[in-house]
């Protein structure tokens, strides 16, 4: 028990009975407290600033929403620039920094049409090849379903009401589908001009883009810099790295899988090469979608086990990228959780399809690079600690109530 006859007024609590464990929530020591408890103070305190943040992103996602086209351009710009600007160092070294961002750019965009060429090459030269294969592949699986192996049966009669039901269905909905073809005709449009934004800002990004960055910083007040400074380093360093590690993993995916398709001899080797190149670029669902692909054209051109081996060739290839090749390339760059990679990709998904989730991952690993750098962390506990800081909490708490108990 604690004294406090030496208070000089009634009711006055001494200093020593202040700081007994649990004093402050005890009526008999502290005095009455009529006001809500401290739990709920804190939880409402956190609450209203959870809600203003997240009426801030709202807000953020209408605003970005409305003006889709510029968003989409100024991220390719910021993509280009994070891969083309290690070009342009090492050529400014030698040359007038414009020349070097112009000879960069037209090497980046040569590379890019050649590649679209080479592949619409491989698909002229192979289609007449792959649509009979294709039509023989149909066939045999069509045998395989008659042929009573598996637990239930489907007859040829049942596949040709099928193939009718899907005519049927494509005539009904001729208008419909126009109608989508012309809405994909001026997406192709607004693809078109976003790029040519897009290149547009690389160019200024690339050989500007420091003076830019400090005349941006010339507006703000100076007690502001250093933290605009230390976010903006935090969020290129990320984002740079995470731009160049997929693309370059990316293009080792691509290859490897173009090795593998000719040695198993898939037909269209390099479209489907580039189609898992361009996987890479989106997180856990590209990758199988590529896979998925692969495989049909294989069992549809050369049988089962080809489409077996293609499988199992691009699942290895989906190892070697994430045991080996991220953590090689990227580093700690972008340290995000496996589970934080897959909400992320799943919100992207469900709020913007295959853009969302695509840019998803980026920008959720600059914004935690960026709340890392400008947050002060306590220091690190362990396990142990954590369990020996409950054990406290809970003696603290058996002493409050014993106190009371004893008053």
């Amino acid at each position: 028990m604690v004294d406090v006859s030496d208070a000089r007024t009634p009711g006055a609590v001494s200093a020593t009975a202040r700081k007994v464990a649990g004093g402050r929530r005890n009526p008999a020591v502290a005095g009455r407290d009529d006001g809500p408890p401290r739990w709920l103070r804190r939880s409402s305190d956190v609450a209203w600033r959870l809600l203003v943040v997240l009426a801030a992103v709202v807000v953020v996602f209408f605003a970005t929403s409305r003006v889709t086209l510029l968003f989409i351009a100024v991220f390719l710009a910021l993509v280009f620039t994070a891969v083309l600007r290690p070009l342009v160092e090492l050529l400014a070294r030698i040359m007038p920094r414009g020349l070097a961002t112009a000879l960069s750019l037209l090497g980046g965009i040569l590379f890019f049409v050649g590649m679209l060429t080479y592949v619409g090459y491989s698909i002229a030269t192979q289609w007449n090849d792959l649509s009979k294969q294709f039509a023989t592949g149909i066939k045999q699986i069509t045998d395989f379903l008659e042929s009573g192996t598996l637990p239930f049966t489907i007859t040829s009669g049942q596949i040709a009401e099928w193939i009718e039901d899907g005519l049927t269905w494509v005539q009904d909905h001729a208008g419909d589908l126009a109608g989508q073809v012309a809405a994909s005709a001026g997406s192709v449009v607004e693809a078109f001009t976003a790029l040519a934004l897009a290149v547009f800002c690389t160019v200024f990004f690339l050989a500007r883009g420091a003076a830019m960055w400090t005349w941006f910083l010339n507006q703000l007040p100076m007690r502001a810099r250093p933290t605009w400074i230390t976010a903006g380093e935090a969020g290129w360093y990320t984002f740079s790295g995470y731009t160049r590690g997929t693309v370059i993993i990316a293009l080792t995916d691509g290859i490897i899988a173009f090795l593998l398709l000719t040695v198993l001899r898939v037909p269209l080797a390099a479209p489907l090469a580039v189609l898992v190149l361009i996987g890479a670029f989106i997180p856990l669902i590209g990758a199988p979608a590529a896979m998925v692909v692969a495989m049909i054209v294989a069992l549809a051109a050369n049988g089962l086990w080809s489409a077996v081996f293609v499988g199992v060739g691009i699942a290895l290839i989906g190892q070697l990228e994430g045991h080996i090749l991220q953590p090689l390339i990227m580093g700690k760059q972008v340290s995000l959780h496996p589970v934080v990679v897959a909400l992320s990709v799943t919100a992207g998904t469900l709020t913007a399809g295959i853009l969302g989730a695509v840019i998803a991952v980026p920008l959720v690993a600059v914004a935690w690079a960026v709340f890392s750098r400008l947050r002060t962390l306590d220091p690190p506990m362990d396990q142990d600690e954590d369990e020996e800081d409950v054990d406290d909490v809970v003696l603290a708490d058996d002493v409050a109530d014993a106190d009371a108990q004893g008053r």
